[in-house]
């Protein structure tokens, strides 16, 4: 009468992903495989990983892939052990095939992450018990073109900046919203975000933080040398393009969640739009957006009382005073 049930446990599938050159991310990640693998879950490993992490296949236990292009495939999940660098590569390893991510934060950050280390064992239980729930993050899609042509697609969680090529030459750039020009900026580079990004490349260029829930796409000039250079905030409907002055000293690049890149040559031009694919992240509990938003920043709130404490009025009597 028990089939059913252990059938059921086994078969559910757990990628797990790991920073391995940190010692302390090897650690915790061993913890996971050794935790998840007692309680029936089938841990898969990428093979490199696997190697570095000195853990061979065990059937039932352990299993492992030659490759990260299709590692997510028929997983319920995919734990992350590291920073917001290593759950971007995860999100490049998942974006075929939709599964789930769920980061363990390592770094220092670590804003895609939704648990620390030091919860581990209570992060295992939600897992073994699917307590928690899943959460769509809107991405980019991000295409260019030069002589008409379509030269380069690709993707990006965070941001898809353009940005100059060398050091010593600022890069110049017409920007333009919907089909209709905007401005142009010489300058080191434009970044072009999501509400995801927007605590990431984004916010260090001095671009607006948006709560997660928001649907919008973020252009933000880095260092431009022009009147009207200020971040735009725009509807998840738009199309951004960045256009690459034919007569520009020098070539720019493209970069993708930082890990990506094309080369632009002048006269190159770069659509981004709503990405056709989401990204799904593991949430654990409801923490509201501005909590998150002070426990990574360490933002200081000291002195709130919140509107739930009533405020004395010029009139109420003052502490120590007759009636009060």
């Amino acid at each position: 009468r028990f089939a059913p049930f252990l059938l059921q446990t086994l078969s559910r599938r757990v990628l797990l992903v790991a920073h391995t050159g940190r010692d302390d991310a090897r650690e915790v990640a061993r913890g996971f495989v050794k935790a998840l693998s007692a309680h029936g879950l089938l841990v898969r490993l990428i093979a490199t990983e696997a190697h570095e992490l000195d853990l061979e296949p065990t059937p039932g236990s352990v299993e492992v892939v030659d490759g990260a292009a299709s590692a997510s495939a028929d997983c319920e999940l995919v734990v992350v052990v590291g920073g917001d660098g290593t759950i971007l590569r995860a999100a490049e390893i998942t974006h075929d095939t939709g599964a789930a991510v769920l980061g363990v934060n390592l770094g220092h950050v670590g804003f895609l992450a939704e648990a620390e280390y030091e919860d581990m064992e209570s992060t295992i239980e939600a897992i073994v018990a699917r307590r928690y729930t899943t959460e769509d993050r809107l991405t980019l899609d991000v295409t260019v073109h030069l002589d008409g042509e379509v030269v380069a697609r690709t993707w990006a969680l965070n941001e898809a900046s353009v940005e100059k090529a060398a050091r010593e030459r600022m890069i110049e750039v017409v920007v333009e919203v919907d089909g209709r020009p905007l401005s142009r900026w010489g300058c080191d580079g434009v970044v072009c975000a999501t509400p995801t990004g927007s605590t990431a490349y984004n916010f260090s260029a001095g671009g607006p933080v948006v709560w997660p829930g928001v649907e919008a796409l973020l252009m933000v000039p880095i260092s431009a040398h022009a009147l009207f250079a200020r971040p735009l905030v725009v509807a998840p409907t738009s199309v951004l393009a960045v256009e690459v002055l034919a007569r520009t000293d020098g070539a720019g690049v493209l970069w993708a969640d930082g890990r990506r890149t094309v080369d632009l040559p002048p006269g190159a031009r770069i659509e981004v739009r709503r990405g056709s694919t989401p990204m799904r992240l593991v949430r654990l509990h409801e923490a509201p957006s501005t909590d998150r938003l002070v426990a990574k920043f360490g933002l200081p709130v000291e002195g709130w009382r919140g509107a739930n404490v009533r405020r004395r009025r010029p009139t109420d009597p003052g502490p120590g005073s007759p009636g009060a």
